[in-house]
């Protein structure tokens, strides 16, 4: 299947637009294994086995596996989530931006080392640095539109010109996505959540393009305002599919031994309240 269709089948099948992403930090571990890197794979398993049937996907973000020197052990989590929940596609947080032979090389990272049914992309230095990405069929490309940060005023919340009427930066991103970039079909956007107007403005430039929505939980962004203004569907069919992110807050709900069901209770909770808001 192509990651488009990963995702539709997981959407239906867990009734669910909650990604949970991986981000693990050593110093936030349950008591028993606090500050040890080696348990880094112990730990993301445990939340995925705990949440598997609660998610459209996983997002695993690869600085917090490099930092710790883990990358075996995110390529040993990528081989059980595929052996455990194949009906999970999976996005690796990479936020690559290079171009060229380089880029070729991190699209073999994703996608052939790690495995990757799709990998979030900086869309700066323009196509160059999407395409190629693009040749692997079926495989899915999130590119950085209206991030959750402040600092993204800085340069997405831009005019492109002067001239009153012209499209904001983010803008014209989505419309690139939406239109001659997308050679595959497997294009979509990061979005954050604490933004829902900016999201509303995404839609409607990129109605087609599923979103990746981060800032839902720790970050505080509204649940119900991001489905609202991005989740599309016509009689009950997701013409539009949105991903919306929580980490810290499923992750690190508990300290204790029961970190694993208290991380599926909080992904029980946050995927009952977006389903809840279609």
């Amino acid at each position: 299947m192509t990651f488009l269709e990963q995702l539709q089948t997981a959407e239906e099948r867990n009734q669910s637009m909650l990604c949970v992403g991986l981000d693990p930090e050593p110093a936030k571990f349950p008591d028993a294994f606090k500050g040890d890197a080696s348990k880094i794979y112990d730990f993301c398993a445990a939340i995925v086995d705990a949440t598997a049937d609660l998610v459209i996907s996983f997002k695993p973000q690869i600085a917090y596996f490099a930092a710790h020197r883990a990358e075996a052990q995110l390529e040993k989590l990528m081989q059980h989530m595929r052996a455990t929940a194949p009906h999970v596609p999976v996005i690796l947080d990479a936020k690559r931006g290079d171009i060229g032979s380089t880029a070729a090389q991190y699209a073999i990272e994703a996608f052939e080392r790690y495995g990757a049914d799709a990998v979030t992309l900086s869309p700066f230095m323009g196509f160059d640095s999407v395409q190629p990405y693009l040749s692997y069929h079926g495989k899915g490309a999130f590119l950085l539109c209206r991030t959750s940060n402040p600092g993204g005023d800085d340069l997405q919340a831009q005019r492109l010109s002067s001239v009153e009427g012209e499209p904001l930066v983010y803008e014209h991103i989505a419309k690139l996505a939406q239109g001659p970039w997308n050679t595959n079909g497997q294009l979509g956007l990061v979005v954050g959540a604490t933004y829902p107007n900016e999201i509303e403005r995404v839609r409607k430039v990129a109605p087609h393009l599923p979103l990746l929505i981060p800032g839902v939980g720790a970050q505080g962004g509204d649940a119900v305002a991001t489905v609202k203004a991005g989740y599309k569907a016509v009689n009950g069919k997701t013409i539009a599919p949105i991903i919306v992110n929580s980490s810290r807050a499923v992750l690190y709900a508990s300290s204790g031994a029961d970190y694993a069901a208290a991380a599926r209770k909080v992904a029980m909770q946050t995927r009952d309240v977006l389903q809840a808001a279609r």
